[in-house]
């Protein structure tokens, strides 16, 4: 027996390239090599770039973003400096600077650091990340595709009857079934594992049988057939298939009725399909199972499989689990919305679907799905929750067709043939019993298949994808902000409003303190939602804020230059100090979008504001060092304006911060 999927190729009598022989012989005509096997084909299509994840389509956005503001920004300077004269090489520097000063460099430091840290969090819950970006793809992800066996269901598979085509109890069937499964030697799997079980407990044996031959299970056929030959008949041997009831039934052309075996016609035929559809919508996955006597031969082959006899159901329940609904309900409230793929029937999954919250209603098949150009399945996969009797080759379809919609899509997922769409998720999500293709496709591994443990790692997701936007937004609106002041005060100043040196020393004390922002506390409502990158949102706070610091600055200097007549040295330190004190506050009131006094900073984050607040105060008085930057002693008037206005600007930044984030409610 080869234990191959020949649903790949189209054909039968095909086996493919990393196909595993479990026991037999055969010959094998080798007709393709290399990429052209299914095996080469797949393997190819994990070796390709994965797509674009959201949140790199974010971050890409936001350096476009950047570099549009960097540019024009150099670029002014440069025509201004040039127009009053000032040395070439004096402007360029401030200019690059600017430039600098504007971007926020320790993000690659501050993502590394908080997605690390996020993975500590995450592996102590259960979570294991292979793929660091994808804790924030965590954060961003809105809707989460699952199978439902083992996930959404116990995963304990038993089988509760075997019935006659009347649909009443029959032990001869189980008999059959026993026979059936305990000679097949294929992959294991759960179904056989329950027949062998009831069959065991039922007292049976497979004592005067040996098996003759086997036809193994496909996605094609969907059935498995096993040749057995009873001890002291040899004329005849005994075929006996199970599998999906459509793909069993139709290789029947009579039932057994009592004792008697009756001509399949259409009235029949009917009255078998009510059984199981009533069988099914009861929670039942049902397997058909055929019994047939025929003249004993050496071999048998799918041809075979035709005008059989059939003999009843195998009906087994995989009940959900108790904590399926819950979770569900969990991730909803997260803004996740959860949608099942499976390959069992809709009557089934419907009626699982139903006992879980979803609606049974919200349905598409393989065969819907198969027949529908890409442009409908985009619009009909958002509002569909069961995906059901589904292809392995349409997983990855629809996952493309929700993430075309503007979705951020979780596929969770453990076989080989969930490996393209754990590729091209946002998000792969695997279990640690997966096969090990699935593992390696998957950017996070569950320590269980638990959506409870997932819920968890969603949370996580969140808050590092909160924290690494708040030093992003926080970072970025205060660099505008002091690098628009210096642009606008360097044609109205005699001098150069900051030194080059000055500017990155600026920008260096400035992100000491944003390096903890990984580890600060996240408003809740931070946690309620996905989080999306929204560069149009960044821009506006950038924007507001910004402006906001510039209006402070733009007072500062006519300050320094009306009120108190300082001259270069004294306006560089003063300002120095004022805005690196106004990036340290603006921190503080930024990180939360609640009242800054009502939400308490983490305490790294705190202690190394208030160290580098203390530097920013001490600057002026450090003798050599401070001369090495070109900075002198304050008086102490020009020091006690300093901090008025830092005061000053905490409390309007308190203001605005309340006026945005309710215009961006409303």
């Amino acid at each position: 027996m080869i234990a191959g999927d020949t649903s790949l190729a189209g054909r039968t009598n095909s086996v493919f390239l990393g196909t595993s022989v479990r026991s037999g012989t055969a010959e094998a005509l080798i007709v393709r090599t290399g990429r052209d096997t299914q095996f080469g084909a797949i393997a190819g299509r994990l070796s390709a770039n994965a797509p674009e994840t959201d949140f790199a389509h974010g971050v890409r956005q936001f350096g476009y973003l950047l570099v549009r503001v960097m540019f024009g920004m150099v670029v002014f300077v440069l025509i201004v400096n040039q127009w009053l004269g000032r040395p070439v090489l004096e402007s360029l520097l401030f200019a690059m600077a600017l430039a600098v000063g504007m971007s926020p460099e320790l993000l690659p430091a501050i993502v590394s650091v908080t997605l690390s840290r996020g993975a500590r969090r995450m592996a102590g819950e259960g979570v294991i990340v292979a793929r660091l970006e994808a804790i924030e793809n965590l954060g961003s992800m809105d809707i989460l595709c699952t199978d439902k066996t083992g996930t959404l269901t116990a995963g304990v598979v038993a089988l509760d009857a075997a019935l006659d085509p009347a649909g009443e109890p029959a032990p001869a069937v189980l008999q059959l079934a026993y026979l059936n499964a305990v000679m097949q030697t294929g992959i294991e799997n759960p179904l056989d594992a329950a027949i062998v079980a009831a069959g065991e407990s039922a007292g049976l044996s497979a004592t005067g049988y040996s098996k003759v031959d086997e036809i193994p299970y496909d996605f094609i056929r969907k059935r498995l057939t096993i040749v057995v030959a009873a001890t002291g008949d040899p004329a005849s041997h005994l075929l006996i298939i199970k599998g999906a009831f459509a793909k069993v039934l139709e290789t029947c052309s009579t039932f057994t009725q009592g004792r008697v075996e009756v001509a399949l016609d259409a009235t029949n035929r009917a009255a078998l399909e009510e059984i199981f559809r009533r069988r099914s919508e009861e929670g039942y996955r049902v397997l058909a199972l055929v019994a047939q006597r025929v003249p004993a031969r050496a071999h048998y082959a799918r041809e075979d499989e035709a005008g059989l006899n059939l003999a009843g159901f195998l009906l087994f329940y995989d009940p959900p689990k108790a904590t399926a609904a819950k979770a569900i309900g969990d991730l909803a409230a997260l803004g996740i919305r959860t949608k099942v793929i499976s390959g069992d029937n809709r009557y089934v999954s419907a009626h699982l679907g139903a006992s879980i919250g979803f609606d049974p209603r919200a349905m598409l098949t393989g065969a819907e799905i198969a027949a529908m150009k890409d442009e409908a399945l985009w619009h009909c996969a958002g509002s569909t929750d069961l995906f059901v009797e589904v292809d392995p080759q349409q997983k990855e379809r629809i996952v493309r067709a929700l993430q075309h919609m503007g979705h951020s899509v979780g596929y969770l997922g453990d076989g080989i043939n969930d490996a393209p769409a754990l590729h091209a998720a946002d998000v792969g999500i695997s279990v640690d019993q997966a096969v090990d293709v699935a593992r390696a496709s998957a950017d996070v591994v569950l320590l269980k298949p638990d959506l409870h443990v997932l819920r968890q790692g969603v949370e996580d997701g969140r808050r590092t994808f909160a924290n690494t936007l708040k030093y992003i937004s926080i970072t970025t609106s205060a660099n505008f902000g002091n690098m628009v002041s210096m642009a606008l005060a360097t044609p109205l100043l005699p001098f150069l409003p900051l030194a080059a040196k000055q500017i990155l020393l600026n920008n260096f004390l400035s992100d000491v303190p944003a390096l903890f922002i990984s580890t600060d506390n996240v408003d809740a409502n931070r946690l309620v939602r996905p989080q999306r990158w929204r560069v149009a949102e960044v821009q506006r706070f950038m924007i507001v804020f910004g402006l906001l610091s510039t209006i402070f600055d733009l007072a500062t200097f006519a300050l320094l230059r009306v009120v108190f007549s300082a001259e270069q040295a004294t306006f560089q330190t003063a300002w120095f100090v004022v805005s690196l004190l106004t990036e340290l506050a603006v921190v503080l009131v930024l990180r939360t979008q609640g009242r800054a006094l009502r939400s308490r900073p983490s305490r790294l984050l705190c202690w190394f504001t208030a160290m580098v607040g203390v530097v920013a105060l001490a600057i002026p008085w450090l003798g050599p060092p401070a001369a090495v930057f070109g900075f002198v002693p304050l008086p102490l008037s020009i020091a006690g304006t300093i901090i008025f206005i830092v005061a000053a600007y905490m409390v309007s930044t308190e203001l605005a911060k309340a006026w945005f984030f309710r215009r961006g409610d409303d």
